[in-house]
């Protein structure tokens, strides 16, 4: 990288290390779950991931964990649901500020005027300029639905 701040996989070893000489042992295995994920993506795929890949993995592994919590929650037991939280609470901070709803709309409307989208037939093209932008920042799948109302489906 051309400028001195580390990249958010420098900063997840960092945190790694950190977390084992602290002896936190639930950060570190959340820590060490979401660095496998990375070098997992690395290795199939032959590539070092950047800052905007690495935001997609942990960005799904969140949703992953909000799935779960969603599931654990319907079957009574809280007590794994409260395990998925604190690693949300591990992961979260990596990612970027989360958008507000007044920047997400705005997006949506820019990308909707980009593409002149009219129907659901450009649903495709709306999301492919928005997707870039929202990785980490916001729901995926509740922007698909909003887009998808907006263009009357």
């Amino acid at each position: 990288m051309s400028d001195s701040s580390p990249t958010l996989k420098e900063r997840l070893q960092a945190d790694v290390k950190s977390a084992m000489k602290s002896g936190d042992k639930a950060r570190l295995g959340t820590l060490r779950l979401a660095m496998a994920a990375i070098k997992q993506r690395e290795v199939d795929e032959r590539i070092e991931l950047d800052d905007t890949a690495v935001i997609a993995v942990l960005d799904k592994m969140l949703k992953q964990r909000r799935e779960s919590i969603s599931q654990y929650e319907k079957g009574g037991r809280h007590d794994l649901a409260e395990i998925e939280r604190a690693e949300i609470d591990v992961l979260q901070p990596f990612l970027p500020q989360p958008l507000s709803e007044a920047e997400l709309t705005r997006l949506i409307e820019d990308a909707l005027d980009r593409t002149a989208a009219k129907a659901i037939g450009d649903m495709g093209k709306v999301m492919a300029i928005l997707k870039p932008a929202l990785q980490g920042r916001a729901d995926l799948a509740a922007v698909s639905k909003t887009v998808r109302t907006r263009l009357g489906a």
